[in-house]
């Protein structure tokens, strides 16, 4: 076989090199009990909301499925087609002073709540029985409250969304409360923290918790915090260190600046930073610049025992990746909820 394969290539050349890479990727797979479960292939969108921590509208969402009799399923483009569910919006609230973010609540079914199990994940939403509209990819802001035990169900079938206000989206920022949406089926698999951040894949135990947010991205963050999934206890109550570096423009357009005393009771250092201060009603004591700025001053202590969650603006994540990985923080240890 390797006689005649090594005269096939010499005939053929670079072709016959590609065909038989693609051979053995297609046996890789066919042999393998892997779940692939999404694809990113970009955006078709340069919308604001976008740009937060709304999950990019993908290029296509493909229906074509490729199933093994071992259960294997892999889809290319951004996960399994979307299985509507007609829900009721409970609430809408400015998010912040300036109310450019709103916070929506939306009542779920049962079994599609109990999906929800690792901060991070997202669903899509459209306007109810408008199969023509494209859906938004929204991070679920809420904890995830589903039970070890299934027969349980979760403590909560409310959702809750943080919403960056655009142009185009005012038809589910301005919706009124009773008013009912299409939302899918949990998707996405959230930060992978039981992966990178339990057990013993490295070396090194995870000890210190960073997360990174940008404007509306702080939603899947808020769900990681109050999750009681980090490992992360009250002062003097052991447990795993944790610091959140929180960017906004002004101290206006911060959400859940309410929550932030919890939070810290919680054990989690909070680090706002107002990109604009200038801009602001009052005066600012606190951190100015940029995130990935206030990190590169402060640095880390650990960095082999240390983790981090990010979700914003390219900007950022793509500079605190690089600042993390350049202190010695695991790659696989430096997560985003997609």
């Amino acid at each position: 076989h390797y006689k005649h394969i090594f005269c096939l290539n010499s005939l053929c050349g670079r072709k016959m090199k590609l065909f038989l890479s693609s051979l053995a990727v297609l046996a890789t797979v066919a042999s393998s009990s892997w779940k692939v479960e999404a694809f990113a292939v970009g955006s078709t969108t340069s919308s604001p909301l976008a740009r937060h921590h709304d999950v990019p509208r993908p290029a296509f969402v493909s229906s074509v499925q490729q199933k093994r009799s071992s259960g294997t399923v892999i889809y290319m483009g951004w996960g399994p087609d979307p299985i509507w569910s007609k829900c009721a919006v409970t609430s809408n609230a400015p998010a912040c002073p300036s109310s450019s973010c709103v916070c929506i609540s939306v009542k779920m079914p049962a079994d599609v709540a109990a999906e929800y199990k690792v901060a991070g994940q997202y669903v899509q939403v459209r306007p109810e029985g408008d199969d023509d509209a494209k859906p938004i990819f929204l991070a679920i802001a809420s904890p995830p409250t589903a039970s070890a035990d299934e027969a349980a169900g979760p403590s909560s079938t409310t959702f809750e969304f943080l919403i960056k206000k655009t142009e185009n989206n005012d038809w589910i920022t301005n919706i009124p409360p009773s008013t009912c949406v299409d939302v899918s089926q949990v998707l996405g698999n959230g930060f992978p923290t039981a992966e990178n951040m339990e057990g013993f894949k490295y070396d090194f135990p995870t000890q210190n918790v960073l997360f990174f947010a940008t404007g509306s991205g702080i939603a899947p963050i808020r769900a990681a915090i109050e999750s009681g999934q980090m490992g992360v206890n009250p002062p003097g109550q052991g447990g795993r260190t944790a610091r959140l570096y929180y960017g906004v423009s002004t101290p206006e357009d911060m959400p859940y600046a309410d929550k932030f005393a919890q939070w810290e009771l919680a054990g989690f250092e909070i680090v706002p930073v107002v990109s604009r201060p200038e801009e602001t009603g009052a005066e600012w004591f606190g951190r100015t610049g940029y995130v990935q700025n206030a990190l590169e001053e402060d640095g880390v202590a650990v960095p082999r025992n240390s983790a981090a969650l990010l979700c914003g603006v390219k900007g950022m994540t793509e500079s605190v990746k690089d600042l993390l990985s350049n202190a010695g923080v695991f790659e696989g240890r430096i997560m985003t909820n997609f």
